[in-house]
């Protein structure tokens, strides 16, 4: 029997439409959140609020003890692979580096977590500042260890994008240049064989500014929503040189890149090559993406940058 979708006000416009497109999984799920809700809102003796804006891939909301401690409850929906991934890094890190998990519950993946200050992106800092930040919290959250946890390797990482890069390509003919496939695919492999878990770090996978909070307990930053990775610490390092094609795009990409990366080796004393490659792999790998769900001048800067790239490797 199909069950009808509820009407969600409270959810933001992404996860109403990632959970419409579950069909019946989506509705039952969305028709068991307010019990669920109320349930945790008993066991952990919290009054939850209103839902954040940018959520994409949980329900999201504002929660607050009944001794007036600010929270943030969240509610992974059905199929969101790393939930499992971020639990396990963020009981791991105990608040150091990420977002302190104050509560947990296994059977639903709902957290209950410290409630952080803004993000970095909202205070307008120029972007080496953001850098700047984003490595330091980055070194803090280094100092985690990843032994023993169940998280996607940086071997598995690389052979995901590889993938992405042969499915995508292959639905869109003429998607990037063969030289840029051929490039990215060599670069994968590298970083593929390039695994090392004795040098491996808990990787965020996604530390951008975005994902980056004020921690108003210090004058630091925290980390939320992390993939959840077992990698080198190059790849973090990437995602920066990702999120900054448009700048790149603004002169020579190449050069402005190379710049970045220095930059990147500098404040953290990681080899600048293989922040290079994972950069040219999560900018082709980011645009194809964005092509692939129907957004094509989103994907335009990205894998206009990757294609300035992969000109610049040497041949094989």
């Amino acid at each position: 029997m199909r069950v009808p979708m509820p009407v969600a006000p409270h959810l933001p416009p992404k996860v109403a439409r990632n959970l419409a497109a579950m069909g019946e999984t989506g509705a039952i799920w969305l028709a068991r959140l307010p019990g669920l809700v109320a349930g945790l809102e008993r066991r952990w003796d919290i009054i939850v609020g209103e839902a954040m804006p940018n959520a994409t891939e949980a329900y999201v909301a504002s929660a607050t003890s009944s001794q007036g401690e600010p929270g943030v409850l969240k509610v992974p929906i059905p199929g969101a692979q790393k939930a499992g991934r971020e639990l396990r890094v963020l009981l791991a890190a105990q608040g150091r580096g990420y977002a302190r998990a104050l509560q947990h519950d296994p059977a639903s993946g709902s957290m209950l977590l410290e409630r952080l200050g803004p993000q970095l992106f909202q205070l307008g800092y120029p972007v080496e500042r953001q850098i700047e930040a984003i490595c330091a919290t980055l070194l803090e959250a280094r100092q985690v260890s990843g032994a023993g946890l169940q998280l996607m390797t940086g071997a598995q990482k690389a052979d995901s994008m590889a993938e992405t890069v042969r499915a995508v390509t292959a639905r869109f003919d003429g998607a990037c240049s063969p030289r840029t496939i051929e490039a990215a695919l060599r670069i994968g492999q590298q970083r593929r064989d390039a695994f090392d878990p004795a040098t491996s770090v808990i990787g965020h996978g996604d530390a951008h500014a975005w994902n980056t909070l004020q921690d108003p307990k210090s004058v630091g930053f925290k980390f939320v929503d992390p993939d959840g990775l077992f990698i080198e610490p190059a790849h973090d390092l990437s995602i920066t040189l990702r999120e900054g094609c448009n700048d790149f795009l603004a002169g020579d990409p190449v050069e402005r890149g190379r710049e970045r990366c220095e930059l990147l080796a500098r404040l953290t004393g990681v080899d600048p090559d293989p922040i290079w490659q994972w950069g040219l792999l999560e900018s082709l790998v980011n645009g194809l993406l964005y092509l692939d769900v129907g957004s094509p001048d989103d994907a335009a800067p990205f894998l206009a940058v990757a294609e300035a790239w992969a000109a610049a490797e040497p041949p094989s």
